[in-house]
């Protein structure tokens, strides 16, 4: 006995998922130029690099047509390297001292005194401070080279003879540094000011606040994304510092100024020792990384 069952209706519409996959499909098509670029010109560069500072890759001699595998044989060699630990402990200098302590306060400093000021007076400090930072690197080096040489400004205006390049090279890179880039601090500082109200502020002023405490307990607190925003754009701009530092005193004398982006690029294109410049280029990006993560982690610890 065969039981009769009532015939399935026929589907109609559009298999499951249709629509969806090609409007994804129309989003893509036209972006498929540039993410073919964008793999080609960036993510190609980045990951040849990354392939070559785990090998013996030299711009000259044999290893230049044969290169070898060599695993983690040039990141071993980099830690044992006393010229690399050096230039470790001078870039962490430049850092702390012209961006985190320099840069960031002598900005901060700019734009809490510029809050309030006629327009006049901002638009005139503003462009003296915003030309030094539009400056070219090499001209900015140009200028405090003749600032700081034996027979500079400097010293004649003091009525001394030293050459601070020699006898002081790190202060002389990092304030040369902090000159040309507190115009950006000074920005930021100023755009989160303006977000700042004013009424908060008079009223602790009524209350009887000093200008210390309103800064201390309304205006940084009010402002505290703005600072660790800025503080990690700086310090990644700091960290690949290279053009100011070689024009003006090229690392030397020695290796007294020669922080890690100076000695990549001594390793690699003077030595041509490519892969292992290609190291010390890797170990710099992690840095890099690893303090993006310190500053966004601690945005994410105060929003919470």
């Amino acid at each position: 006995m065969t039981v009769a069952t009532a015939p399935s209706p026929p589907v109609t519409g559009t298999p499951a998922g249709g629509p969806s996959r090609r409007r994804v499909m129309r989003w893509l098509l036209p972006l498929g130029p540039a993410l073919v670029l964008l793999a080609l010109f960036l993510a190609g560069p980045i990951l040849w690099s990354v392939y070559i500072a785990f090998t013996n890759e030299t711009l000259t001699g044999s290893a230049s047509v044969n290169s070898q595998f060599v695993g983690l044989d040039n990141f071993v060699k980099l830690f044992d390297d006393p010229n690399f630990i050096n230039s470790f402990l001078l870039t962490f200098v430049f850092v702390i001292g012209s961006a985190v302590i320099g840069q960031n306060t002598l900005g901060l400093i700019i734009a809490l005194l510029m809050r309030g000021r006629g327009r006049v007076t901002r638009s005139t400090v503003n462009g003296v401070v915003i030309a030094a930072w539009v400056m070219p690197e090499i001209v900015a080096a140009a200028c405090w080279f003749s600032f700081l040489a034996e027979e500079g400004t400097l010293n004649t205006a003091l009525g001394i003879s030293q050459e601070w390049l020699y006898t002081a090279p790190m202060l002389a890179v990092i304030l040369a540094n902090v000159w040309r880039g507190t115009a950006f601090s000074m920005l930021v500082y100023s755009a989160a000011l303006s977000e700042v109200p004013k009424d908060l502020v008079e009223a602790a002023a009524v209350d009887g606040a000093g200008p210390g405490k309103r800064l201390l307990h309304i205006t940084l607190p009010l402002i505290r994304r703005s600072i660790m925003s800025n503080l990690m754009l700086i310090t990644l701009q700091t960290l690949a510092s290279f053009g100011l530092i070689y024009a003006l005193t090229g690392g030397g004398p020695g290796t007294a100024s020669q922080t890690t982006p100076l000695y990549m690029y001594e390793q690699a294109f003077r030595y041509f020792e490519i892969g292992y410049g290609s190291a010390i280029a890797l170990v710099m990006l992690v840095i890099g990384a690893l303090f993006s993560l310190i500053y966004l982690r601690l945005i994410k610890v105060e929003d919470a």
